[in-house]
């Protein structure tokens, strides 16, 4: 089993390393200290298991699992147990809550041997559904872009749009490509703060300068920089009720 260890504590890895050299099927690939390390090494070395710390600068370990994808499998490391559910809904194989023992890593080892024989991860709605009911609205918006990561501000977000099965995120004058559904967004984002005018389009409702009409009963919204976004009929009536 090829692993890699990601935490920002250099003791934190290198008690794993330890513990891991006692089970002589497991090979630990490369150690990273943060997030950004982890996605690059994540992506180069393709391990079969990531020991992944939750709380971590920059990048968190959630974080950390939506740039690296879903062929990853994950042993989620916290000192907070109320991260658990939220491990099983990016696939973690289990997690380990600090500080933990050499028989609870065997056991997490052992789970992670059984799992990764499997075709298909093992379901777990209703843990997912939970965890779900509990995420907040998302602060920030993970794009990457080769081996580069971009970390976009919400706040920061005028409007995104829809281009085919990637979103542009349009923030400062600039514009980035993520590969993810309009809908999925839509659904991660502060619903006071962002609303679907379009079926292609979602504005954030601080940089709506104005509502202007638009051809025969339509309507658009002036953004600033002259930027004009379409807003269909149904998106108007939500436009006024949350404008009023």
């Amino acid at each position: 089993m090829r692993v890699l260890i990601v935490d920002d504590e250099h003791l934190a890895r290198a008690v794993l390393r330890e513990h891991l050299g006692a089970h002589p099927d497991v090979e630990v690939l490369a150690e990273c200290a943060n997030g950004y390390e982890a996605v690059k090494a994540i992506a180069e070395l393709q391990p079969d298991l990531v020991f992944l710390d939750i709380q971590m600068p920059k990048l968190d370990g959630f974080e950390v699992a939506e740039l690296a994808g879903a062929t990853t499998r994950y042993v989620f490391v916290t000192a907070y147990d109320q991260f658990a559910l939220r491990a099983f809904e990016v696939h973690a194989i289990d997690y380990l809550l600090k500080p933990f023992s050499r028989e609870r890593l065997a056991a997490a080892l052992a789970h992670a041997r059984e799992r990764l024989r499997a075709p298909e991860p093992q379901r777990v709605d209703a843990l997912v559904a939970e965890a779900r009911q509990r995420r907040q609205p998302l602060e920030r918006i993970l794009v990457r872009d080769g081996a580069r990561v971009h970390v976009i501000p919400a706040a920061r977000v005028d409007y995104i749009e829809a281009e085919d099965d990637y979103v542009a995120i349009c923030a400062d004058g600039r514009r980035w490509l993520k590969s993810q559904r309009l809908a999925e967004l839509e659904r991660e984002l502060d619903p006071q703060a962002f609303l679907r005018v379009h079926r292609s389009f979602i504005v954030n409702l601080g940089a709506i300068v104005r509502i202007e009409p638009a051809g025969k009963d339509g309507h658009c919204a002036l953004l600033k920089g002259d930027v004009r976004i379409p807003i269909s009929r149904s998106g108007y009536q939500k436009v006024r009720e949350l404008l009023r």
